[in-house]
């Protein structure tokens, strides 16, 4: 039987990207793909991104956590889904910093003086065509040669590429609604371009301080937010110069404050998070499910 079976959970979410968090801390090893999708199933906690937090690996750290998306994939960073583990472990451990080891390396946050609200570092973006990755080499990754349409007048065309924990490729638009998103972004998302597939945004800056979002997450679809997204197109529009290094991020869900700070190129991402409910997880969904 999977080690979720009537296992309890806490829905959560940032901005509307829907969260499930499991306390795994007092367990060995890690739950499976088929797992992580029967989480999901229609009578158990529907997500976008599901987070288990497990105990620390690394000296100096709060916990581990490992982050899935819907489909299973397994993704390295997720900022929404880190601002909600670190409201949990505030409100458990009365502290107001936090150290979390991720797939994508080491995470700090902060308690903001708002409640609800907290910082994340979300680290270093990175920029070269093989740490994104891409399929071929561009040493110019501001923006690459990748369009959808006809040659001669494409629909989208000329994306920035970057990795901030995830692969995002940011298509600069002056409406981010006139887009079928739901129909454009899985085709990108699995672009041979991206080996490792990507997530897909469509940007607007609106001012040197304000930029808006919509993303086609990868694994996950359509959400109402996405954190590494966010500090994804901060950085690449900051590195066209179409923006300072501090920005308002609207997404579907709500603002996002983004830093892209000069003196170490860390991203910090602040936002709020919201409890929605507690549960257990009903045996039955994994009963067909074998823990990978």
């Amino acid at each position: 039987m999977s080690a979720l079976a009537n296992h309890a959970f806490i829905k959560m979410n940032g901005l509307g990207n829907e969260i499930v968090v499991v306390d795994m801390r007092a367990q060995v090893g890690a739950i499976g793909a088929a797992e992580a999708r029967a989480v999901g199933a229609s009578n158990g906690a529907p997500y976008d991104q599901l987070m288990t937090l497990h105990a620390p690996r690394t000296s100096g750290t709060d916990a581990y956590v490992r982050i899935y998306n819907s489909d299973g994939s397994e993704a390295g960073a997720c900022g929404n889904g880190m601002r909600c583990i670190a409201e949990l472990l505030f409100k458990e451990t009365g502290k107001r910093a936090l150290t979390f080891e991720t797939k994508a390396g080491v995470l700090n946050c902060w308690k903001g003086d708002t409640p609800l609200v907290s910082t994340v570092d979300m680290g270093k973006p990175r920029f070269a065509w093989n740490e994104i990755p891409l399929a071929e080499e561009f040493r110019d990754t501001r923006a690459i040669e990748l369009q959808i349409g006809p040659i001669d007048k494409p629909i989208l065309h000329s994306p920035s590429a970057v990795n901030m924990g995830n692969p995002h490729a940011i298509f600069w638009v002056d409406d981010v609604d006139a887009y079928d998103l739901g129909k454009i972004g899985p085709m990108l998302e699995n672009h041979p371009m991206f080996p490792e597939r990507a997530n897909i945004s469509l940007a607007w800056v609106a001012s040197r301080e304000h930029i808006v979002l919509r993303t086609w997450e990868r694994g996950a679809g359509l959400t109402r937010a996405c954190g590494s997204a966010a500090c994804a197109v901060a950085v690449a529009a900051a590195r066209l110069r179409r923006s300072g290094r501090i920005v308002t991020v609207t997404l579907p869900g709500g603002d996002l404050l983004i830093e892209w700070r000069e003196r170490d190129d860390h991203v910090l991402m602040t936002g709020p998070v919201e409890y929605e409910f507690e549960g257990r997880f009903d045996p039955a969904l994994f009963a067909a499910v074998g823990a990978a």
